[in-house]
């Protein structure tokens, strides 16, 4: 994966880096400026600023910056092996992009964001390559907290933080969370850091004998913001208001922190999570979308 370094842009026009401090100083303030809707840039911006470019496999991640005007107004990652990731775009910006993109050589394997850009993208690519663009099955919904309602009664029992001495149980958990969503699960100690798991603080809801029965992670304060994800309860304890509980922990916690804006993510396809974060006061801010690509020739 490759920057821009043989084509050069026009002044108005999609810029890429691989230099993530230049992205983020370039585009820093845009970021902030809608934060619930830049999650995932900033997101995965800080990950490769921390870990390193070389956490994600071979290949180098790659950063676009949309500049109009001497202002960035749009951005996009693009991890290995071809994971591409985009803020809120309009189609004309959307089909710029797939331009740009195509004129360099870069063939994502998939697209995701707000379900306007992911379409317009998807389409775009398809204009400008010929590549098959599929919709995915599973398709999400943004939230944004206003004021947290807490559920009335709590469920019995108590919160606990796990710190680093509770990696084999982070992992667990983890796994079956990513297993329930058809991700790949966390082996374990040692792949853990490569992993989207890894920089996430996790919280139990334990009942009174001390038995875990859900579990709710959340990012690291980015930008102003914290994303709340994940938030697991096993099929068969469901429906007591445990993940109600954990959830209302964790979105406390992070309150304490002086945030601008909470948010998370769920499916769609489940009313009852749906329901349950609309309950403790979060507000549906977009819904997602994301396509996976295909080129002729290719497996």
């Amino acid at each position: 994966m490759r920057a821009d370094d043989s084509r050069p842009a026009a002044p108005d026009d999609w810029h890429l880096v691989d230099d993530v401090g230049e992205f983020l100083r370039r585009a820093g303030g845009f970021l902030r400026g809608r934060p619930w809707m830049h999650v995932m840039q900033s997101t995965w911006a800080e990950r490769v600023r921390v870990r390193g470019a070389g956490a994600f496999g071979p290949g180098a991640p790659a950063f676009g910056l949309l500049v109009q005007g001497g202002e960035v107004r749009g951005t996009c990652y693009l991890l290995p092996p071809g994971t591409l990731g985009l803020s809120p775009l309009a189609p004309p910006q959307a089909d710029a992009l797939a331009a740009r993109l195509a004129a360099l050589g870069h063939a994502p394997r998939s697209v995701s964001a707000d379900q306007d850009t992911a379409t317009a993208f998807a389409g775009a690519w398809q204009r400008h390559t010929g590549a098959t663009a599929r919709p995915r099955d599973v398709r999400v919904r943004l939230y944004r907290l206003g004021t947290l309602t807490p559920p009335e009664p709590m469920p019995a029992g108590r919160s606990r933080v796990l710190g680093e001495q509770d990696l084999e149980e982070v992992i667990h958990w983890c796994g079956a969370f990513a297993r329930a969503l058809g991700e790949a699960a966390p082996a374990d100690a040692a792949s853990w850091p490569r992993t989207r798991f890894a920089d996430k603080r996790y919280t139990l809801w334990e009942t009174p004998d001390g038995t875990p029965v859900s579990v709710a992670g959340m990012n690291p304060l980015i930008g102003g913001q914290i994303q709340v994800d994940i938030v697991y309860t096993p099929p068969e304890l469901r429906g007591h208001g445990y993940a109600a509980a954990v959830t209302t922990e964790v979105t406390r916690a992070a309150l304490t922190q002086g945030v601008r804006d909470v948010v998370l993510f769920a499916d769609r396809s489940n009313p009852t999570s749906n329901a349950l974060y609309q309950r403790l006061g979060y507000r549906a801010a977009a819904d997602w979308g994301a396509y996976d690509f295909t080129y002729t020739g290719r497996a």
